[in-house]
């Protein structure tokens, strides 16, 4: 029988009932797909985490990886997770690699943690800049068996979907993925990862300005990746990066890296990818992180709208979306421009007129009201009304007038529009929507299921390639002679008998052949201290 058989399908269900946007950034763990060594990296790994961790980690650590289904002896299997997690109102999925931001906090506000499904190579055992399934399952999982920090990890997921993006994040998180594919790549040349480097450090510095997604994903990296929780002075690990990187682990509590009381301002705070964190923040307990995050999210145009919002979404030039006074929604493909008012609108409103981009979809309560359309949008706003339909004029106090025809459905005809006297140069034919107010501002579309279908990625298959890519490369990167040498240790130690020493000494000679592969050599010593002389 197959070791995914008692809990078949349960991964299966748990894609089944994600939205259809979401499930093409899903793929399948095949467990026949990871090497010998694949199992060895995560015991070395685990072993070593666990009799570090045991006095280090947060109390609850050490419980929740019994209690999500995560053993020592090999990779584990989502189906055997999936069992466990439903008991703690979670549940994961397999993806590739790096994925776009906004489908990782979407997944997490869901309760469902997305798994790398992928594991570094035996080169980086102690780090890795690249998602795995170390860091997804061993680290993000066990935490979860605190219901409030559980809470806390779906409450930022719908922070950080909210948050606005610019166009230059999507630059730099193309380049971050990039570079953890060629790290992982045991094939890639040292100009390769030249190059990797060169494209980040060029895409992080094409940023015009800090947007809200990258302080938002900053104060997740300080909290739920590189986080710690007690007292400045002897603090735990709670932070899945930490818990999941034995150099992290390590070096964490040391005096070589400052801690800092955790507060709002670390989403200020830079990070480097690809290199161990000289500076940590430290909560005072679970319910510390909720209080950072309101504070946090006070910040965001979510929260805000009004002018803020408008000024973030018109410098962001991304897909995001407006909720109006009467709770419609207008998702657009860029803020093209705004109209100052001569008298403000409403409170924290100072523009008269907002020209919404192509294309543009209206919703409400996050579902489409209808298809998007082609053409552009605008947004008046103040006290007024339009006739369902034929020729209207309209002065709002903002001292923008308004005259056309409404053709019905929002949509006007010979539109012509002055403020302050002055002639405003606007589309002729356009949706025209009115609202006395702007209570929020927020990042993507409202209705992203119906956004996607219009508008996502033609090709599912294309995401994810460079990490299969790269698994692949590191698959055949195994001789055979080698694989061999470590199936037979792992069928030495399941045996549960001490090992014949003149086998091991046998396996530790052959051993010598590849004097690059030093976990093999690990293995056998481990199983020496085991027989008896």
């Amino acid at each position: 029988m197959s070791e995914t058989a008692p809990h078949q399908g349960l991964t299966a269900s748990v894609i089944a009932r994600l939205p259809k946007h979401l499930r093409r950034y899903v793929v399948d763990q095949d467990p026949e797909a990871y090497t010998p060594r694949d199992h060895a990296v995560w015991r070395h790994i685990l072993r070593k985490l666990e009799r570090h961790l045991a006095d280090k980690a947060h109390a609850v650590y050490l419980e929740g990886l019994e209690k999500t289904g995560i053993g020592t002896e090999r990779i584990p299997l989502l189906d055997e997770m999936n069992a466990k997690l439903a008991r703690l109102g979670w549940a994961c999925v397999g993806v590739r690699g790096f994925i776009p931001p906004a489908v990782f906090t979407e997944l997490q506000a869901m309760g469902v943690l997305a798994i790398a499904a992928d594991i570094r190579t035996h080169e980086h055992v102690g780090y890795t800049p690249a998602p795995d399934i170390v860091h997804e399952s061993a680290g993000h999982a066990p935490i979860l068996a605190s219901r409030r920090y559980a809470d806390y990890l779906k409450a930022s997921g719908r922070t950080g979907f909210k948050a606005i993006a610019s166009v230059e994040d999507q630059a730099v998180f193309d380049a971050i993925r990039n570079l953890s594919i060629v790290k992982e790549d045991p094939t890639a040349s040292e100009e390769e990862i030249a190059h990797a480097e060169a494209r980040l450090a060029a895409a992080g510095a094409s940023r015009r300005y800090v947007s809200e997604n990258t302080r938002a994903s900053r104060l997740y990296w300080w909290t739920a990746e590189y986080g710690l929780i007690g007292s400045l002075e002897n603090p735990r690990i709670y932070g899945a990066g930490l818990l999941s990187s034995i150099g992290e682990a390590e070096q964490c509590l040391t005096p070589a890296v400052k801690k800092l009381p955790l507060t709002a301002a670390c989403a200020d705070m830079e990070y480097d990818i690809t290199r161990m964190q000289p500076q940590l923040f430290v909560a005072r307990d679970f319910e510390h992180l909720f209080e950072v995050l309101e504070d946090f999210e006070s910040t965001l145009s979510f929260r805000r709208g009004g002018d803020v919002g408008l000024e973030e979404a018109l410098r962001a030039r991304s897909v995001n979306h407006l909720v109006l006074g009467d709770g419609r929604e207008v998702t657009f493909g860029r803020l093209a421009a705004l109209h100052a008012a001569e008298r403000p609108p409403a409170p924290g409103l100072s523009y008269a007129l907002a020209e919404l981009g192509a294309p543009v979809m209206i919703s409400r309560a996050g579902q489409a009201l209808g298809r998007p359309t082609a053409g552009r949008a605008l947004v008046a706003f103040g006290e007024g009304a339009l006739p369902e339909r034929g020729p209207f004029t309209l002065k709002l106090e903002s001292g923008l007038s308004l005259e056309g025809f409404c053709a019905g459905g929002d949509q006007v005809l010979a539109l012509k529009a002055t403020l302050g006297g002055r002639e405003l140069d606007v589309p002729a034919n356009a949706l025209l929507l009115l609202s006395d107010s702007l209570p929020s501002v927020a990042g993507g579309p409202a209705d992203p299921g119906t956004w996607d279908h219009w508008f996502g990625e033609l090709e599912a298959s294309a995401e994810g390639e460079g990490e299969a890519l790269a698994r692949a490369r590191k698959a055949e990167a195994l001789p055979e002679a080698l694989a061999a040498l470590y199936r037979e240790v792992r069928s030495l130690r399941e045996a549960g008998a001490a090992p014949p020493r003149a086998r091991l000494d046998a396996i530790a000679a052959a051993a010598r052949d590849f004097p690059d592969d030093w976990l093999l050599t690990c293995e056998v010593e481990e199983l020496r201290e085991s027989t008896v002389a």
